[in-house]
């Protein structure tokens, strides 16, 4: 009788399956790569949700676009190519008729349109200057830490531009007036006659009001600026040997170029928008037509003359002319940064 032998397997042992050991590394697994469909699903439903939320966020903006520029642009658009006719000999209803581009050649060939237009671009070139110059000075100064109390100095500064137009254009009437204004006598006993409303000083005296009124509101724009400047570059500046004049046109002037383009070019926007300071002065002066500026013009052909064609077509050329003298300094700006990028 034999004694049974247990044969050899033909196969190698295998441990039975269980849970690896703590800290060995997991077998790799050979599972299909994941869908490229479902990650181009979820990327474009997660940039799908991103402009829905610039939609919600940009449509205030684009519904007051609309509502207060596009429209209003549109309606003075076709209102310029229709005027009215009245049959009859002037007797008859009135009635509308399009007259194509009429309206626009009376505006262009009208010479008190014209001289208007002349005396914006006059007014422009003596505030628009001044305007940035003087509150850029006014900033710096506040910035270097000369001026004390600066948070009294900047109320005080801003508080003429609080006071609405009219009551600020009153006030500087009162002040020009004769025999009323206690600046013209003062001046009177010192034997010093000015005419403010006279012909040569009545558009000086338009630019003092509009810089009294704005000049502190632009001041706060640089002064907010001149905040952003690094510390280090001004501290680097005065290790190198610069004074406080040469640290403030050389170092900080520079680095604060984009407000100065952007206070600049919304100056010229207003500032051909010119209306509220003639307007009134024109009640004490002979020297200020009802047509003295664009504004004024539009004002008077539209309710003076009852003539809303020509009123609106004066309205696009003056808008024409404010988009392209804005696109000019923009475009004038862009090339000399590119320039001085260039230099260095």
């Amino acid at each position: 009788m034999s004694n049974p032998v247990s044969k050899p397997l033909a196969g190698p042992l295998t441990a039975p399956a269980g849970p690896a050991p703590r800290g060995a590394a997991a077998p790799a697994t050979t599972g299909a790569p994941a869908d490229p469909a479902a990650a181009r699903g979820g990327r474009k439903s997660a940039r799908r949700r991103e402009l829905i939320a610039c939609a919600v966020l940009m449509a205030p903006f684009f519904v007051l676009l609309i509502a207060v520029f596009l429209i209003p642009v549109a309606t003075a658009v076709r209102l310029s190519f229709f005027g009215e006719d009245h049959p009859g000999l002037g007797f008859g209803p009135s009635r509308t008729i399009f007259v194509g581009l009429r309206s626009y050649a009376a505006v262009l060939t009208d010479p008190t349109f014209l001289g208007s237009l002349g005396n914006v671009v006059l007014y422009c070139v003596f505030y628009i200057p001044l305007l940035v110059i003087g509150a850029l000075a006014l900033a710096l100064l506040l910035d270097s830490g000369v001026v004390r109390l600066r948070a009294w100095a900047q109320l005080g500064l801003f508080l003429p531009h609080a006071i609405p137009g009219i009551i600020a254009a009153l006030i500087w009437l009162y002040l020009y007036t004769p025999g009323i204004s206690p600046v013209i006598e003062l001046l009177g006993k010192a034997d010093i006659t000015i005419d403010f409303l006279g012909i040569h000083t009545v558009l000086p005296s338009i630019v003092n009001i509009a810089l009294w009124s704005n000049l502190g509101y632009n001041m706060v724009i640089f002064y907010a600026a001149l905040q952003a400047v690094p510390r280090e570059v001004i501290e680097a500046s005065v290790v190198d040997g610069a004074g406080p004049v040469r640290t403030a046109l050389q170092v900080k002037t520079p680095l604060v170029r984009s407000s100065i383009v952007m206070v600049a070019m919304f100056t010229l926007i207003f500032a051909l928008q010119l209306f509220t300071e003639p307007m009134l002065l024109s009640w004490s002066t002979p020297m200020i037509g009802a047509r003295f500026s664009p504004s004024m013009y539009i004002y008077d052909a539209a309710f003076t003359r009852n003539n809303y064609g020509l009123a609106a077509a004066a309205s696009v050329v003056l808008l024409i002319c404010t988009v392209a003298l804005s696109y000019f300094v923009t475009r004038w700006t862009s090339r000399v940064n590119d320039q001085e990028e260039a230099a260095r």
